[in-house]
């Protein structure tokens, strides 16, 4: 985490979409600019987090929850997903790093989630 409680890491591959479904869909517009921004384009996304805002490349997004965080099995990677708000559009966001400190940021993101949204339900394996 740097000095002032904001992460800052490349991300490998970002990918938005439309969530939740009760909210506007969006415009054909909206779609292909995230496709071409985002989803499809194959450099790494700069991930900037400074309090419960998630700034993705020029994508900035506000009132974040539900923020969930993986360390998938057999990868050396970690994956943060979430909903947020971003100028007129909701949506579900996929965050992966695979850079070689992935357990640093991994670790940091657990602290910013603990810190910034202490409610966030945790899966109980008994459940």
């Amino acid at each position: 985490m740097l000095p002032d409680n904001r992460i800052e890491f490349l991300a490998e591959k970002v990918y938005f979409h439309h969530w939740p479904p009760d909210t506007p869909k969006w415009s054909d517009f909206r779609k292909d600019k995230v496709n071409a921004d985002i989803n499809t384009n194959v450099a790494k996304k700069h991930v900037l987090i400074s309090g419960k805002s998630i700034q993705i490349n020029d994508y900035v997004f506000d009132n974040v929850k539900k923020v969930g965080l993986t360390i998938p099995q057999f990868k050396r990677q970690s994956v943060m997903i979430f909903e947020g708000h971003c100028e007129d559009f909701d949506a579900h966001v996929h965050v992966t790093t695979r850079s070689e400190n992935y357990l640093e940021i991994f670790y940091n993101l657990m602290k910013w989630r603990d810190l910034c949204f202490p409610d966030t339900p945790f899966l109980d394996s008994k459940n």
